[in-house]
């Protein structure tokens, strides 16, 4: 991998070059990545949901500047994650929290992002707020096959009967560079009542997700799959480690088992939000065994990360150094979100 570390260095030079010394191996990369976007609404008052707070006459008084703003600076973002490597925003963006598939067309379409020409795959989802789970991609480098949602049911702590509406889990199946590639996009159940009281919910986005995963698997031992999202729970929750199954280390997982490179981050206290003086790594990117060999004629799994630029970050306060969120206190603070992105790197060979 000490040859592939040199290539990427000379990659962030010259992305996508092909020319190399005699016997040298050139790298394609691309970055794969998930944002929370925090809470990314419009400023309409939608009937059928509960978005009332974000109008102009609402609580949080949402209008019409703050919400260009908004996006103005999830566009920075979202065109900075991987550029270092890649000289290109990602190829694959999933995003949670945002309102309805307009917001995402007035995302794509702010000047840093409308040259990235993205397409988007999203779903109304059931979730009470009606904000949704959604994949960008960029035309130009990947081409969607097949594309599904699927319904979590989970039911009420205190009345079993009665079910507790929230984000469906979206599959897209496709060609990155004309190699198939799975990703589904998650936002599992909140925290919302403590953690241990809440913790079935997200065991039971987890059982979807492996089913989702198995189903896969099942058709092709090989798929490459790629689940993200905002999973409300960290990589040694007993819904990612044990519901799951995902493995710390690439030597641990087998045919159709599941890699998970947050977990060591986690462990050495890296995190993409904050809460209470401490960190949790929530937002997470977790690949199939098949994309984990060295063999590098198709994409591979190459590197993962938390995208926390020092612009993401409070500047100031009791909570410097915590990831800049969009609202606090009831009003605009013209920051980013609550959570920093996450993000992997692909690579293939050049032939």
């Amino acid at each position: 991998m000490k040859n592939i570390s040199i290539l990427l260095l000379i990659l962030s030079v010259f992305p996508y070059s092909s020319a190399s010394a005699q016997g040298k191996k050139t790298y394609k990369v691309n970055t794969v990545a998930f944002y929370n976007l925090e809470n990314l609404f419009d400023t309409i008052d939608d009937p059928i949901t509960f978005d009332d707070d974000r109008t102009p006459n609402g609580k949080d008084h949402w209008t019409e500047e703050i919400y260009q703003d908004k996006l103005k600076k999830m566009s920075k973002v979202i065109a900075d994650i991987g550029f270092d490597v890649t000289k290109n925003a990602p190829a694959l963006l999933g995003v949670a929290e945002i309102e309805n598939r307009k917001v995402l067309e007035d995302l794509v379409n702010q000047p840093k992002l409308l040259p990235k020409d993205y397409g988007i795959i999203q779903f109304d989802s059931p979730d009470r707020r009606g904000i949704d789970v959604a994949l960008l991609y960029q035309k130009t480098l990947f081409q969607p096959i097949n594309i599904s949602k699927h319904e979590l049911l989970i039911y009420n702590d205190k009345d079993r009967n009665k079910r507790v509406f929230t984000r469906d889990q979206l599959l897209v199946s496709g060609l990155l560079d004309g190699d198939k590639i799975h990703v589904i996009v998650n936002h599992w159940p909140s925290r919302s009542g403590g953690e241990a009281r809440s913790r079935h919910k997200r065991e039971k986005a987890a059982a979807l997700n492996k089913k989702i995963i198995d189903s896969l698997h099942s058709i092709d031992p090989y798929a490459k799959i790629i689940t993200m999202g905002d999973l409300n729970d960290d990589p040694t929750n007993s819904s990612v480690k044990k519901v799951l199954g995902a493995k710390d280390s690439k030597d641990k997982v087998k045919l159709k088992g599941l890699y998970n490179p947050m977990e060591k981050m986690a462990k050495k206290g890296i995190g993409s939000l904050a809460y209470r003086d401490s960190w949790n790594l929530f937002d997470q990117i977790i690949v199939s065994k098949a994309l984990l060999d060295n063999n590098y004629s198709s994409y591979k799994y190459y590197k993962a990360g938390v995208f926390n630029k020092n612009y993401l970050s409070n500047p100031k306060g009791r909570y410097k150094g915590y990831p800049y969120r969009s609202f606090a206190n009831g009003a605009y603070t013209g920051g980013y979100s609550d959570h920093f992105p996450v993000y992997v790197y692909l690579i293939k060979e050049i032939k």
